[in-house]
């Protein structure tokens, strides 16, 4: 599609690259002029603070919304506009697009519109999280969001056979965790269900995990290991979108002293012996408890 949409400036052009299931990237370039990411985003589920993308927790109605520009400088009035030309002329090529009338006469939901937010012109510079923490870690990951954040750490990157094997990425894990001191994980699974109102679908994939991933991932480990649960952000069903309730953490294995809970819920998170913490604060915290047995 990205051949068809003709920018009112012949110095303007976009490169659309697939990732995967709905999500893509969009790189716009101008020949001439630099572009700024101080815009506001066109996905109404989604605002900036200080940069950082965060969910709108009170959205009224899903509507698409006109990027702005942050800083009124020319390169941000410049990259808005550029961005609001590609939405509108993008939601025209999507009406007519082959794949959309093929969907639309199976009676499928066709692609309406391509959502953009959290715009980017640089990579951060962070200090190597091996360099941090003064040990060897390493990921197992799939998506793009997850897969930059490695990049930029300097971890070492893994990436499974099959998104949505959670055995084939338990036994994957296991194997990982003999060359390094951590793997991080990352499991989309859930939040696709929380995002379609899916109550019982996420019930169900969350079960699938417990069973399939969980089952395989602590019959190959040994007792030496230490497991660490949690989430990026809640996806409450009744949402439908990313919010910022409490998650429950969990840690347990080596010298973890119980602290009497039975199962891993919000109710039973809250009442959990390590508290209300940054997501910041998780690994110095674990590494201080394993540390310390």
């Amino acid at each position: 599609m990205e051949d068809n949409v003709k920018f009112d400036d012949p110095d303007v052009s976009v490169k659309i690259t697939p990732t995967i299931s709905h999500r893509v990237i969009i790189k716009f370039r101008h020949n001439k002029k630099y572009l700024s990411d101080k815009i506001t985003n066109t996905d109404p589920a989604y605002g900036k603070l200080n940069g950082i993308g965060v969910a709108n927790t009170d959205v009224e109605a899903m509507v698409v919304q006109e990027s702005q520009s942050e800083d009124n400088s020319e390169s941000s009035i410049l990259s808005a506009k550029i961005v609001n030309e590609f939405t509108s002329k993008s939601i025209t090529l999507l009406k007519k697009h082959p794949v959309n009338l093929n969907r639309i006469s199976n009676n499928k939901k066709p692609m309406s519109v391509i959502l953009l937010r959290d715009a980017g012109n640089a990579v951060p510079s962070l200090q190597p999280i091996n360099e941090k923490y003064g040990i060897s870690t390493s990921c197992l990951v799939d998506m793009p969001v997850e897969i930059g954040i490695a990049k930029i750490l300097a971890m070492e990157i893994f990436r499974s056979q099959k998104i949505d094997d959670y055995e084939q990425k338990g036994k994957e894990v296991a194997e990982i965790l003999n060359s390094y001191n951590l793997v991080y994980v990352h499991i989309k699974g859930p939040d696709e269900y929380g995002h379609d109102g899916d109550a019982l679908g996420k019930k169900s994939n969350i079960e699938l995990i417990d069973e399939n991933f969980f089952g395989v991932f602590l019959k190959c480990v040994t007792k030496q290991h230490i497991v660490v649960i949690s989430g990026d952000h809640s996806t409450p069903c009744i949402r439908k979108s990313h919010t910022d309730d409490p998650i429950p953490l969990l840690v347990s294995g080596n010298g973890i002293k119980s602290d009497g809970s039975q199962r891993f819920t919000e109710s039973w998170g809250n009442k959990g012996s390590i508290g209300t913490l940054k997501g910041s604060e998780v690994i110095s915290i674990v590494l201080n408890m394993a540390r310390t047995q």
